[in-house]
Order: structure tokens, then C-alpha cells, then sequence
């Protein structure tokens, strides 16, 4: 018991800084603990004393209680290898209400006879907004990353407007996602989302490409043929890889962002439209406009809005959730009979690894580990080779941190060791605890002068 009572102090201090709330209780309605979280998500004052189940004012907490000390202690789940059934209540607050996800378990009995029960208390308010957002808008985003949440809160609120918007993020973040929800709750809903990839058309036609042209303007043979700005006409034009537009372009695309209105590809007849603008890059495009790259008007016509889409490595903790989604999807589409599962140890390499490609690449990768793997579960030798190479490397480089480590202490010890014996490399190995040719074969490994 001496051990328990010195580790008890440090299980307290962890579970204060928890953001979930803790509750002890026994049988006779008795509280023996309390964290500072479930204080907080309660709406219990840190002043006011809670001792027993009728010191919490609000009736579901109470239902709850009541529930679990009706049980027999066998009848309520241990929280090893349970899976914990679980009450969802809402509490008013001063942002407006709070949901909570209540869970109730047998906990060990330590220094009383009486049975004790642990009362988890989590804080579900932000997913149950984003499920019945992306519910409600048929959205395929998978996230419960709180950067994600409140871009996804900022896209409901400036999506019904006529404002542009720029989208910049790496390569693979869902920029194109993002800019179809961002059509769909818009008031264009209706109208038509014409997207433009800027990088994939050659220069010389990605003139045409946005504002058409006439019959024979390009060549004999050239029909007449309407641009990406009129077939957006009354709805969204999205301009995808937008740093890629040629810089003798840039002029003719403001005038055609700013005023709505254009002349075709050999045409001296201006056509007008009414068309929002979502551009997207991948490239810092403040940076080019510094550099002269590109338009500094343009770039302020473009960004009324901008918006940053985190990389995947700065949301891992949307790896798993990612994961699980793109197994579950491929399994849908036939690649697998059986549900898939991600095994402990590929978890740990993917959520090691940097995901220079994003959630595009980590999809690739899911797909290829399901078609490669052997069984329901996927294991190491299933994944991409990049991502078992950077695994690789980053043992090799924690290795190589040990033993630099080792050598820098190993290195000091023998120091101080020929200090103390003022040179003498006897009694220096004496103390150290090797022989005479030992301690000088590692003087020399460590370039240590004699």
C-alpha cells in the first residue's frame, strides 16, 4: 500500500489537467471526487462544495447516478474490454448549450469497503455540430480537427454571400472539396459550379479557355465556342492552380472579375455575366505577388476572403478518422468482402509519416494497402514503399540520436574520470570500471587527447 499511496498523488494531478470530467461515486449517492473539468462542463462554481448526488442541480446528471446505483456492482461494465453504454444530455451555458456524452463504470475499490463507480463526462458539443453540418450538406469531410471545425463554422457563415474567395493549402488538402460546399450553401446552389484547372491547360489557350472565342479566330476551322466565364453565368466559376495564369492574362482576368464582362477570343463585342469567383493555389500567392510574379490586383480582387486549408500534418489526429472512412468507402466499392482494419503497428508508421500528398495520398495509400494485404487486417508490408522508407530513415535517425547521446555521456564520464586520477589512465579505468587498454581504445574512438 506504501507504493499506492506515493503514486496516488500523481494519478490526481493527471486527472486534474483532463479535459474529460472525472466523478467518483459510491452506492449511497456519495461523491468522493470531483475534477476541475466536470466542474466546468456541469456549470458547478470551483467554490462550491459537491459531496452527494442531490449537490448537482441538473436532473439528468442525477438520472444517471440513480441508474448505476440500481445495478448490482456485477451488472455495471468494468472499463477494461467493455464497451461502456453511454447517456447524451444537453446543458444550457452562456454560449447558448452544451452536449454531453455521459459514461459509467465499475472503478477499483482502493481504501473503502463500499463499491465505487467512475462517471465520465465528455464534451461533445463541436461533433455533434460538424455530424449535423455535414449531414445536413451531404458533405464528405471527415474531420474532428478543431482548426477544420471552425473553417467549416466560417464557410456556413460567408458561403450565402457573392464574396470571392481564395483558397490556398498544399496539393491533397480538399481545396475542390471545400469550394463545391462552399457552391452548395451558397445562393448559387442552383446554378452551375464550372471549374478550370489554370495548371493544366498550355498558355495558349487558356485564353480561350475562360473567355471563348469566335468562329475562326484561332484557325480556319475554329468553331465558335463560349468560355468558362459564360457557361458560370448566374453561378460559381472556380479557378483551380490560379498562380499558374500566364502574366499577360492577369489584366484582362480582373477587369473580368471586377466588372463581370469580357470580349471573346477575336471579338470586339463585350459580354457580360454574373459569376463568383473561388480561386484556389497551392502556392503562397502573396509571396509571388512580392516577387512580381503576380498582379498585387488581382491577388486583392481574389482574396476578399481567404481561406487556409490545413495539411494533414497539421490535423493528425484526423489520420484514424481518415482511415477508418477510406476503408470503410473502398470496402463499399468492392475491394474487399470483409471489413478492413488498420493494424497497431501500420497505424503507428502512417501517423509517423509526413504526408507530403495529404489526404489524396493517404486515400492512394489506403486503397493500395487494402488491395496488397493478405488478410482483414492491414499490416506494414502493405503499405506504399515511401511511407515503409520514411519508417525506415526515422529509426535510423532515432538510432543515430542514441548513440550520439551515448557517446556525449560516455565521452564527459571518462573526462571527469582522468581528472580525478590527474591523468593517470590506471587509476582512471579503475574508476570507470574497464581496463587500461579499454579506457584507451575509447579515448581514441572519442577523440579524447592523452
Amino acid at each position: 500500500m506504501k507504493e499506492l499511496s506515493n503514486i496516488l498523488p500523481l494519478l490526481e494531478a493527471i486527472i486534474t489537467y483532463i479535459d474529460n470530467g472525472v466523478i467518483i461515486f459510491g452506492q449511497n449517492e456519495k461523491i468522493y471526487y470531483i475534477n476541475p473539468s466536470a466542474r466546468k462542463l456541469l456549470n458547478i462554481p470551483a467554490h462550491e462544495k459537491i459531496s452527494s448526488l442531490s449537490d448537482i442541480a441538473e436532473p439528468e446528471i442525477q438520472k444517471v447516478f440513480r441508474s448505476n446505483s440500481d445495478l448490482s456492482p456485477e451488472q455495471i461494465p468494468s472499463p477494461s474490454g467493455d464497451i461502456l453504454p453511454s447517456t447524451e444530455i444537453r446543458l444550457p451555458n452562456k454560449e447558448g448549450y452544451r452536449d454531453l456524452q455521459l459514461q459509467c463504470c465499475a472503478t477499483c475499490n482502493i481504501q473503502t469497503n463500499e463499491d465505487l463507480n467512475l462517471l465520465i463526462i465528455k464534451d461533445i458539443t463541436q461533433r455533434k455540430k460538424l455530424n449535423s453540418f455535414l449531414k445536413a450538406e451531404a458533405c464528405d469531410l471527415v474531420t474532428k480537427d478543431p482548426s477544420m471545425i471552425m473553417l467549416l463554422e466560417k464557410i456556413k457563415r460567408i458561403a450565402p454571400s457573392n464574396a470571392n474567395i481564395l483558397l490556398q493549402g498544399e496539393s491533397g488538402t480538399g481545396k475542390t472539396h471545400i469550394a463545391k460546399l462552399i457552391h452548395k450553401l451558397s445562393n448559387r446552389f442552383d446554378k452551375p459550379l464550372i471549374t478550370l484547372n489554370c495548371a493544366a491547360i498550355p498558355d495558349s489557350l487558356i485564353e480561350s479557355e475562360l473567355f471563348g472565342h469566335i468562329e475562326g479566330s484561332l484557325n480556319a476551322n475554329t468553331p465558335h465556342r463560349q468560355g468558362r466565364f459564360k457557361y458560370a453565368d448566374h453561378g460559381t466559376l472556380l479557378l483551380d492552380e490560379i498562380g499558374e495564369i500566364p502574366f499577360h492574362l492577369q489584366a484582362k482576368l480582373l477587369r473580368a472579375i471586377q466588372d463581370q464582362e469580357f470580349e471573346p477570343v477575336g471579338s470586339d463585342q463585350t459580354v457580360s455575366v454574373d459569376v463568383r469567383i473561388i480561386a484556389s493555389s497551392n502556392q503562397n500567392l502573396l509571396e509571388m505577388v512580392n516577387q512580381g510574379k503576380f498582379r498585387p490586383d488581382l491577388y486583392y480582387r481574389l482574396a476578399v476572403i481567404p481561406l487556409h486549408i490545413p495539411s494533414l500534418k497539421e490535423r493528425p489526429g484526423d489520420i484514424p478518422l481518415l482511415i477508418t472512412h477510406f476503408c470503410n468507402e473502398l470496402m463499399a466499392r468492392g475491394y474487399s468482402q470483409t471489413a478492413m482494419e488498420c493494424g497497431a503497428e501500420s497505424m503507428r508508421i502512417m501517423m509517423n509519416y509526413d504526408w507530403p500528398g495529404n489526404v489524396r495520398e493517404l486515400e492512394n495509400a489506403v486503397e493500395h494497402a487494402i488491395i496488397c494485404s493478405q488478410g482483414e487486417t492491414v499490416e506494414p508490408e502493405s503499405l506504399p514503399l515511401q511511407i515503409l522508407n520514411q519508417n525506415t530513415k526515422l529509426k535510423k535517425d532515432a538510432l543515430d540520436q542514441f548513440q550520439q547521446g551515448h557517446e556525449a555521456i560516455l565521452r564527459n564520464e571518462i573526462i571527469i574520470a582522468l581528472e580525478h586520477a590527474e591523468g593517470n589512465k590506471t587509476k582512471a579505468a579503475r574508476e570507470l570500471g574497464v581496463d587500461r587498454s579499454t579506457l584507451w581504445r575509447r579515448m581514441r574512438k572519442l577523440q579524447i587527447q592523452e
